[in-house]
């Protein structure tokens, strides 16, 4: 059976964010929905999956709040459940990032649609950046973009502080994987000084889904947060698994490795693995054998 994943976000004034929660529950639930929706006073942010028929009824539900009318989303189809569960939950911030400064509802860079985002990654004026984490820009990101080697989005101000210069590069270009990040991200450079911020509208997963992999600059293939790991253009479902351990992207390359063991190790995590982790993964590899034969 082919299931619908619909992956969503709204930066918008929620002051009463915890009682919707008290809504948004019990209606997915009903629906048979899994997946993760965010709460927070400044928006909702989610990913979940379900029949065609429960997603739409979901996003309808979404939108009869006035403050999500207009709300976006983008899915794919997998024909595995992606999520284990289902959870709503209240959190400081939509997408962490720890600057309350930077703040999406006031303004946010010029967005760019798929169709016109090769011209301005191209151009030489231009100086493009992936604003995901390092373990997501090791599997795929954009030909010629900066890579700024961050473990977590809270590490991005220091990039931007130690690395860009509004005089020197006037003009920047970024880029993630749904568009979230990207609405901060460009918040803070135009606070910082920047003339000219651009972003890709619906972020790589709509860049995906839209341009043919005959005129795509994009390389390799795009990590998502649930059970498919990554998809490819037309967001088929990748190549890769993920390590259950330390949770980075695996190849089967990586799996050759006589540092990989199944739920114990990879390439990624093997020099960090101490002897009591090694037990605990052992137990939970015991636990996982069982409980899928």
């Amino acid at each position: 059976m082919s299931l619908i994943v619909a992956a969503f976000y709204k930066f918008v004034s929620l002051p009463d964010y915890r009682k919707k929660q008290t809504e948004i529950l019990p209606f997915c639930q009903e629906q048979g929905i899994k997946g993760t929706i965010l709460l927070a006073e400044e928006g909702v942010n989610g990913t979940i999956a379900g029949s065609r028929e429960a997603v739409e009824t979901v996003l309808a539900f979404l939108r009869s709040d006035f403050r999500f009318a207009d709300l976006e989303h983008k899915e794919s189809r997998t024909t595995k459940q992606p999520f284990e569960r289902l959870k709503v939950k209240l959190k400081r911030e939509i997408v962490t990032f720890g600057v309350p400064e930077a703040n999406p509802s006031d303004r946010v860079g010029t967005y760019i649609d798929p169709q016109e985002w090769n011209a301005i990654i191209t151009h030489p004026d231009v100086t493009v950046i992936d604003t995901r984490n390092d373990y997501e820009v090791d599997i795929g990101t954009f030909k010629g973009a900066n890579n700024p080697q961050t473990r977590s989005f809270r590490e991005f101000p220091d990039y931007v502080r130690t690395h860009l210069d509004p005089e020197k590069q006037p003009k920047v270009a970024m880029f993630c994987t749904g568009g979230i990040r990207c609405e901060k991200a460009t918040s803070y450079l135009l606070q910082q000084g920047f003339s000219k911020v651009y972003h890709l509208k619906g972020g790589i997963l709509k860049y995906l889904e839209e341009i043919p992999p005959e005129e795509s600059l994009w390389e390799g293939e795009c990590f998502v947060f649930d059970d498919r790991v990554a998809v490819g253009h037309g967001l088929e479902q990748g190549q890769y698994e993920m390590c259950r351990s330390c949770g980075h992207p695996i190849s089967e390359a990586d799996k050759e490795s006589d540092r990989y063991q199944e739920g114990i190790s990879c390439p990624y995590c093997f020099d960090s693995l101490t002897e009591e982790k090694r037990s605990r993964q052992e137990e939970r590899q015991r636990q996982w054998e069982e409980k899928h034969g």
